[in-house]
């Protein structure tokens, strides 16, 4: 009998490959695939330690955090994109935001420096010649995903001006009335990665077939998320303890906020974000640079026929 891997992951709509593929296997629909056991955490930071402690065979996590991870010399391997797009900006409706202009003192929550979120947002603020970091226009604090709406709730005095994080983060406050949409991840840098599926290196070695797998599992859930979007919805929003309506608003945006049937890793892509956010953010972000064709290994997503 294959191991029950444990996978560890935060409730966003940039890991729903993994509860619908947990959802099949609950219903029995792919008997093929092995059990997983999900660990829920809440922070980045908490899914790194729980894979350098070995509590977690497996992460949904930031592919450049993951890319931090090997440089600092964790065993494991990026398999397969977790999914395209899906983050979003949104103002602090107390901050009086306008435009980007707006943004200038005032500070922006980030879900991580090691993230896409980071990249995407100081290229959003180079464009309109505004400044990022310590002493220049914009500061960052990294804060949660699942904590951004109640910093959010309450900033009385609007010191705040807005967020990027994964859905379901953005709507959540939107439709509570606290914020309003500036921009989608993908207007920024369209079709872009952010979270992988990453494995430790022991696991790979001793569990190949349940790897593979699961990964093939990912990727059919991936296609069924773009496919059959009602089914998604209903199995989407206990994984991510959010009402159907909001799941709904995201999956069927005719904007396709988030993208999953495209989840092959594409080196060149990765390692264009590992350089900018070592050598162009104004602190960096990563600490060194790592050869992508060590840190990710195709051949799981290849056979799982992942495009």
């Amino acid at each position: 009998m294959a191991k029950t891997l444990k996978v560890g992951f935060l409730p966003i709509i940039d890991h729903l490959i993994l509860g619908i593929t947990k959802a099949k296997i609950d219903m029995g629909a792919e008997p093929e695939t092995p059990n997983i056991e999900l660990v829920q955490k809440f922070g980045w930071n908490e899914i790194g330690n729980a894979l350098f402690a070995g509590e977690i065979d497996m992460a949904f996590m930031l592919a450049p955090y993951a890319m931090d991870l090997f440089h600092a010399k964790q065993n494991i391997k990026l398999l397969l994109l977790s999914h395209r797009d899906g983050s979003i900006i949104v103002t602090n409706k107390k901050a009086n935001i306008n435009g980007i202009a707006d943004f200038k003192g005032k500070t922006v929550l980030i879900p991580y420096q090691a993230s896409m979120h980071h990249m995407m947002l100081h290229k959003l603020m180079a464009q309109e010649g505004m400044t990022m970091g310590i002493g220049n226009d914009v500061m960052t604090e990294v804060v949660a995903p699942g904590q951004i709406p109640m910093m959010i709730e309450y900033d009385v005095e609007g010191q705040i001006a807005g967020y990027i994080v994964a859905e379901p983060f953005g709507t959540v406050v939107v439709n509570a009335g606290h914020g309003d949409v500036l921009r989608l991840s993908k207007e920024i840098q369209p079709d872009h990665p952010c979270c992988a599926v990453v494995v430790r290196d022991e696991v790979i070695q001793q569990e190949p077939e349940t790897v593979q797998a699961l990964i093939n599992s990912f990727v059919k859930s991936g296609n069924s998320v773009k496919n059959a979007k009602d089914v998604a919805v209903k199995l989407a929003a206990p994984f991510l303890n959010q009402p159907e309506d909001i799941i709904r608003s995201i999956l069927t945006d005719a904007n396709e906020r988030v993208s999953t049937d495209r989840l092959l890793p594409d080196l060149a892509e990765l390692d264009a974000a590992q350089e900018y956010l070592i050598n162009t953010v104004s602190v960096p972000a990563i600490s060194g640079k790592i050869d992508m064709d060590k840190f990710v290994d195709l051949s799981f997503a290849k056979a799982a026929g992942a495009k």
